[in-house]
């Protein structure tokens, strides 16, 4: 509020004042103080005065109100005019903006403490969005990508951490997969990022981890789960396929398999791969509940160049490696049990005499039977000295997925020759048998790769009963010792030996009557591993 002057309280104060100090602490304005001083000297003009020779103090003060006739009240209706003006332009502003304070005057106050406060907190705000931005562009532009195949590792390209993604380190609990997940700590919660889909130059595809908020530019961001695979050799034979993939459903299951992929991407030494065989898609559509997609980045800009980044992704690098053996059993229980219910085959076995199926799974060309029916007379003569021995003869490549997974299914002793067909092996029951052939020069000069099934039989739950190795075959030029002579070999053909074959059949045959019996005692049916565990 402004001050007002009523108009006796002015004259009063006006007249109150002494002579030789007039005014000296007044509060108001320079003419008003003018005003004051000037009734001395009209006192000594010529004009004559006309009130009484006395004058009391209220009759001075008459006097000097009737000397300012024409500034004082105009000056006091000016002030108290602009006073009320004021006060009605206060009210209006108000009115339109309710003030936070009872109080009606200070509601102007209260607004401009308002707009000041805002506009501190917006230029604060203004401020903290530069800097964000400034930090944000600044992790953006520090993303970096490196080769996916590091080419100085490639004299040991599937050691230590490998020559893919090389500056990585895997996640490895005792007896668990080994794995790389992003983001998680490890990662300081970065996702992975992938560029480049080249096909025959892995050095020429890359990788890097970014944070979400501060992605490469250009780059498309995918949402869901997202499995990265390397694999040495190629996913269109089942058994290196099968040992890459095998991993993934590895992490499935440690994670309670409730996190189920919504894309692969597949590499081979760097390289991009656009597909798996068929069998192995069938195993892994059977795995994880449905089609499984093969991200080609054909959509991706740039000739494909431009990043993609993935909410959460899993890389396998390392096949199986690491996982105990218990551990290992335990997953292709889990895939078998899942083809079988893919494939409507029933799991389970109920009769009074143990049933004992025993399959020829054949070959044709490389490292197929030169007699084949010299073969099968054997195995048939001895499977019908046994109750209840069924003998079955298939040959792998007229069958479709699910035919093989029926007929492992009532499989309990597998005869075949060294190939990618014995994969199938765990596909049967759990302690089945396994008996295995080769072709002549394959102990010398094959290297480890001739144990694999030996391998994957101890892994997933089976007996190898041993392989026949032919002493017999294509001669090779070169001396025995020399690896020239293995291109001869790999593909040769195996013959046979009758009373070799005779006695190690009805010895195996003998063994699996003798389990059936006793897991029949405990049981009382012939178990199956029918339950899909996933804890």
């Amino acid at each position: 509020m402004c001050p007002s002057f009523p108009k006796n309280r002015s004259l009063q104060t006006l007249s109150s004042q002494k002579p030789s100090t007039p005014h000296q602490n007044s509060p108001l304005n320079p003419t008003i103080t003018a005003m004051i001083k000037a009734p001395p000297e009209l006192e000594r003009s010529p004009r004559p005065i006309t009130n009484k020779a006395h004058h009391h103090p209220k009759q001075h003060s008459r006097t000097i109100f009737s000397i300012l006739p024409l500034s004082s009240p105009r000056l006091s209706i000016f002030i108290l005019a602009t006073c009320v003006a004021l006060f009605v332009l206060f009210h209006i502003q108000s009115l339109q903006t309710p003030p936070s304070s009872p109080s009606p005057p200070w509601s102007l106050m209260h607004q401009y403490w308002q707009r000041a406060t805002t506009t501190r907190i917006f230029t604060n705000c203004t401020t903290n969005q530069l800097a964000n931005t400034t930090v944000t562009d600044k992790l953006r532009d520090s993303v970096t990508f490196l080769p996916l195949k590091d080419l100085r590792y490639a004299h040991a390209a599937l050691d230590g951490h490998t020559w893919f993604m090389s500056s990585m380190y895997d996640t490895h609990e005792e007896g668990e997969v080994q794995y790389q997940q992003f983001p998680s700590e490890s990662s300081k919660g970065r996702i992975l990022c992938l560029k480049g889909r080249d096909t025959h130059d892995g050095s020429w595809n890359s990788y890097a981890l970014a944070w979400q908020e501060a992605l490469p530019h250009n780059a498309t961001f995918m949402k869901g789960l997202t499995f990265v695979s390397y694999n040495h050799y190629n996913y269109e034979n089942i058994w290196h396929g099968l040992s890459a993939v095998m991993p993934f459903v590895a992490w499935y299951k440690k994670n309670g398999c409730t996190q189920l992929p919504q894309r692969w991407v597949l590499y081979h030494w760097g390289e991009l791969r656009f597909k798996m065989g068929l069998w192995l898609k069938t195993l892994m559509e059977a795995t994880f509940d449905g089609p499984q997609h093969i991200e080609g980045f054909e959509w991706v800009e740039n000739d494909g160049f431009s990043p993609v980044c993935f909410e959460t992704a899993v890389v396998m690098r390392h096949n199986e490696g690491g996982m105990s053996r218990e551990k290992r059993m335990e997953v292709y229980d889990l895939i078998r049990c899942k083809a079988r219910i893919y494939c409507n085959v029933s799991s389970e076995k109920k009769t009074t005499v143990p049933e004992i199926g025993m399959t020829l799974f054949m070959r044709m060309g490389p490292r197929s039977f030169k007699n084949e029916t010299a073969v099968i007379e054997i195995f048939a003569k001895e499977c019908g000295k046994v109750e209840g021995c069924r003998l079955m003869v298939a040959y792998s490549n007229n069958l479709t997925v699910c035919e093989q997974v029926k007929l492992m299914s009532s499989t309990d002793i597998l005869v075949s020759p060294h190939g990618a067909q014995l994969t199938n092996m765990f596909l049967m029951d759990r302690n089945s048998s396994v008996m295995e052939f080769f072709p002549k020069g394959w102990l010398k000069l094959a290297g480890v790769g001739q144990y694999v099934h030996h391998w994957l039989a101890s892994w997933s739950g089976m007996k190898h009963q041993g392989a026949w190795r032919d002493p017999n075959g294509d001669h090779c030029p070169y001396s025995e010792d020399d690896r020239r002579c293995m291109s001869i070999y790999k593909s040769g053909k195996i013959g046979f030996n009758n009373t070799y074959f005779s006695e190690w059949a009805r010895n195996v045959l003998n063994e699996v009557k003798a389990r059936k019996m006793e897991e029949y005692a405990l049981e009382g049916t012939f178990p199956s591993s029918s339950a899909c565990a996933c804890s």
